[in-house]
């Protein structure tokens, strides 16, 4: 008999939740984040506390594009509740002709089946290292 994972695969829960906020449906991409969970783009200076907060940036981000599209090109369960995915961001900015194409990588923490923070980082190889630790240090 097959038995199922006790676990939900939590790269694809990280992805259906993105791909939601993607079209528009913030009810089931918030659905993942606990209360108080973090969002952080250092980079960016962009950090928020709080779902509410989350969702609040989310639509702001979101909402200033008129097309927005985000590719997960790869995601990594690292174990301990540690999730890392890059994605490749397509999009154009309202009332522009341009395009900003960029990769990304999120760091996804999760705890009870809840997103607890997520961090953002430009530098895929270095975040990709931090992540590591992290999944490590939470033994």
């Amino acid at each position: 008999m097959h038995e199922q994972a006790a676990t939900p695969d939590l790269v694809e829960r990280w992805r259906l939740a993105a791909e939601a906020a993607y079209r528009g449906d913030l009810d089931a991409t918030m659905g993942i984040f606990a209360a108080d969970a973090v969002w952080e783009v250092q980079p960016l200076g962009i950090s928020h506390r709080g779902a509410r907060a989350i969702r609040s940036f989310l639509e702001d981000w979101l909402g200033s594009y008129e097309n927005y599209e985000d590719d997960q090109e790869e995601g990594l369960d690292l174990g301990n509740g540690v999730v890392f995915v890059v994605s490749r961001l397509d999009a154009r900015p309202g009332g522009s002709r341009g395009r900003v194409q960029e990769r990304w990588s999120f760091t996804v923490m999760w705890v009870g089946g809840m997103v607890t923070r997520v961090t953002g980082r430009n530098d895929i190889n270095e975040a990709r290292r931090a992540a590591e630790r992290l999944a490590e240090s939470r033994v």
